[in-house]
This record gives C-alpha cells, structure tokens and sequence, in this order.
C-alpha cells in the first residue's frame, strides 16, 4: 500500500509523459543497440500506469463519470470478448493479453488523461512533454533526410528502422501539424505554419502517399459531417477543393510525385481488379478457416489473422512470445503467399490485406468489431470537443482499411494524447469562462 501512496506525490503529468515515452521510442532504442523486449515494455508500463490512476486517485468529476464509466465498460467488454474467442479457437493466453492491449492501450491511456483537468499546471506540463517529442521526432526525420541522405521508406524518425516506419512516422508529424496549427493559438503564425510546412516535407520525402490521401479524406468526411452548419460547409468545401486543385497540379508538374499515378489505374479497383483481389484476399482466406458458425461472431482468434501481432509479431518475437505459450494459425502464412504472388505485393501497404477492420473482424468477430466501435463512439461524443479532435479520431479510422496502423501504439498513442491533450485544453477554457476572476486567481495560485 506504501508503494500506491508513492505514486499520489507524483504528478498525473508526469506519469503519463512516461507512459507515451515508453510507447513511442522503442524502435529507435532498439536500433541503437538495447534488447529486442523494450518493445514490450509499454505493454507492462501503460496499464500498470491506469492501473494505480484507478486505485488511488480521488473520484471523477460527476460531469465526467458516465464517459469515465462507458470507457471502463467498453474495455471490460472488449477483454472478455478477446477472452471467449481465445477459449473457442485454442488461442495462447499471451496471444490474448498482447493483442488486447494493442487494441486497447489508446482507449486505457484516454481513461488516464480525463485527471489532468483538475490542474492548469499539469495540462500545460504534458503538452511541453508530447509537444517536444512529436517535434524532437520531426526533426529527426529531417535529419535523415539532410544529413544521412535518405529518401523514401527510409526516413522514418523515431521508427528507425521498421517496415512501415516511414507510414507511421509521417502519420505522426501530420497529426503534429493538425494539432499545432488548430490549437496553438497563442503561438506566432511563423510557427505554426512552419510545423505544418515541415510536417509536409516529411510526407513527401518519406513517399507516405497514403498519408495525404487519409487527411484528404478524413477533411472530406468532415464536410458531409457539418452539412447542417451552412458557413462551416461552405468554409470547409472552398478549403478542401483548393487542396484538390494544388495536389493534382503538383502530381502532374513534381516528378517526385508521379509514384500517385498508379494509384489512378481505376482497371486496379474493379470486382476482378487487382487491387481489389490483393485487398481481400485476408477475408476470403478467413472465411475458408472458419470452423463454426461461432467464427463469424468471434472470430479465428487474437493474433491468428491478419492483424499486426498474427502478421509480424509472433514470428519476429518468437524468441520472447513462444516460451509464453503463443499460438499461431495457418492463416497469416496463406495471406503472406497471397501477397506474394501478386505483382501489388511490394508496391504499397495501401493494397494490403493486412488491414485494421479486416484484423479486427478475424481475430474477434463481429461481436469484437461492435465492441471496438462502441469504444471509438465514446471517444468520439465525448472526448472529441473539435472539428480537429474529430478530423484525427477519423485518420484512424480510414487508416484501418489501408494497413494495421490501428495496432501501431506509436502512432495510436500520439492520437490519443491530442485528443485527450484537446480535452483537457477544453474543460480548462470552460472553467476559466464560467469561474468569477478572484476564484480564477485563487485558483491559478493553489496550483
């Protein structure tokens, strides 16, 4: 009990800068040298972290309790569901707890971030930490670019060096330049828009086409959202088009750029297209494993489809995950083969049959995607205060149908802090409206 009233001197802050720091530099450590199990230490760290958040911290705020208390349901649903298909497919129980945690993390460290309200000095104390090491990350990138000389799939930040690092470490510095550019009010134009101007730099140069095409279309699905807001429509259409205009201008003038033609072969996206057979190939293969009818409705299994931890993990980790028991399926060496033997294979994770919601529905089935959509309802009607909250809660989920970027805890954790960072910004501006200036004073003078 001494060791929890340890944990009440320090700050939420604090705690959950350590959190994301554990989360977001392992792939860089461990290409520098340190042991391959870093990249497992946030799995131990973030719920040991919610875990004493739980414990010891004094009651929620009643206006935040029924989001507080959906978001615990949702991962409580969610866990047992994870375990029920397990049970039913023979699954390891490590194959359970990893693939439960890379889904759930975001949502556990959003659980978390709701504390930091009740404090102007923690909120601003955690946008300085995640702020200096998106930004600490962007100038990486920068560097590989400019003084390693490293172009493409190589410039990939504090990722260096894994396969999709480059996807998600441009994805990172575009959720940077979507936050700073919105929300960072009281910072000079300069800055802002020169973060948003490096950010692009780093998307290009990291030849992250899917990128740009996830924050069109996420900007695009904003506009149908606001269609009751005449103005907003109005603002969002004249923005969104002028974008078009400039980008088709720079693929048809940039030769750097010409790689986005391909993608406009329309004879690739057809019923029998190429592009369309590749893409799911995942949900066929799937389908001709299931066992039962029980599968449509849980699935294959945690880690026996096409998600990160069945596609990579278990076979890039099966120094550290076999002694623990983890179980593999025949199904992501048949999607593999399937990759293989398509002339798409190598040419972009954008045809993939490797993807989120495709994972997601063969490892739980659709009573573990309702769950996962449950969750993601929450966050989006009660953390999502903003049009720019709402734009980055949507890159995730159009990037679930490109890639298994929804399991990537970088990524989803750089997410989830800027939208619980906006949160907390938010209740902040609502109690610095609505509280009388001396109590403000006493206020800022007490924390």
């Amino acid at each position: 009990m001494n060791f929890l009233n340890g944990f009440k001197t320090i700050r939420v802050s604090t705690l959950l800068a350590i959190a994301f720091a554990t989360v977001f530099f392992p792939r860089i450590l461990d290409n520098w040298g340190a042991p391959s199990a870093v990249n497992f230490v946030h799995f131990a760290i973030v719920p040991l972290i919610v875990g004493i958040f739980l414990i010891t911290s004094r009651k929620i705020k009643a206006q935040y309790a029924l989001m507080h208390a959906e978001m615990l349901i949702g991962l409580y649903l969610f866990a047992i569901i994870g375990f029920a298909s397990g049970f039913l497919n023979g699954v390891g129980v490590i194959n359970i707890l990893v693939s439960f945690l890379l889904w759930a993390e975001p949502f556990m460290f959003l659980v978390s971030a709701v504390k930091l309200s009740s404090s102007p000095g923690q909120v601003k104390e955690f946008r300085f930490w995640i702020l200096g090491f998106l930004i600490f990350h962007l100038i990486l990138a920068l560097f590989q670019f400019v003084v390693l000389g490293h172009f493409g799939d190589s410039v990939q930040g504090v990722f260096y060096f894994s396969g999709s690092g480059h996807v998600v470490g441009a994805s990172v510095s575009a959720s940077l330049s979507l936050y700073t550019f919105s929300h960072l009010f009281k910072a000079p134009m300069w800055i802002r828009i020169a973060i948003a101007s490096l950010s692009l730099i780093h998307i290009i140069i990291s030849d992250a086409k899917q990128v740009i095409v996830v924050l069109v279309l996420a900007y695009a699905l904003m506009v149908f959202i606001n269609l009751v807001d005449i103005r907003r429509l109005f603002l969002y259409t004249i923005g969104l088009a002028l974008f078009l205009y400039a980008f088709i201008w720079c693929v048809n003038t940039f030769p750097f750029l010409g790689a986005f033609k391909t993608w406009a072969d329309l004879s690739l996206y057809g019923p029998d297209g190429d592009a369309t057979l590749l893409k799911t190939a995942g949900i066929r293969i799937m389908i001709e494993h299931f066992q039962t009818p029980l599968n449509w409705l849980l699935g294959l299994g945690p880690g026996h489809t096409v998600d990160r931890l069945g596609g990579w993990m278990l076979k890039d980790y099966s120094s550290l995950l076999s002694p623990l028991g983890s179980t593999t399926s025949p199904v992501s060496d048949a999607v593999w083969a399937a990759v293989a033997n398509s002339w798409l294979g190598d040419r972009s994770s954008f045809f993939s049959p490797f993807w989120g919601w495709s994972a997601l529905w063969g490892d739980f089935g659709f009573i573990g995607l309702l769950a996962y959509l449950y969750l993601a309802m929450v966050v989006w009607r009660h953390l999502c205060v903003d049009d720019a909250s709402r734009v980055l809660m949507l890159t995730v989920l159009i990037h679930g149908f490109i890639f298994t970027q929804m399991q990537e805890p970088g990524y989803m954790l750089t997410v989830a802090c800027l939208i619980g960072l906006r949160w907390n910004e938010y209740q902040l501006e609502k109690l610095q409206k609505t509280t009388p200036v001396r109590v403000k004073l006493r206020y800022s003078l007490n924390t």
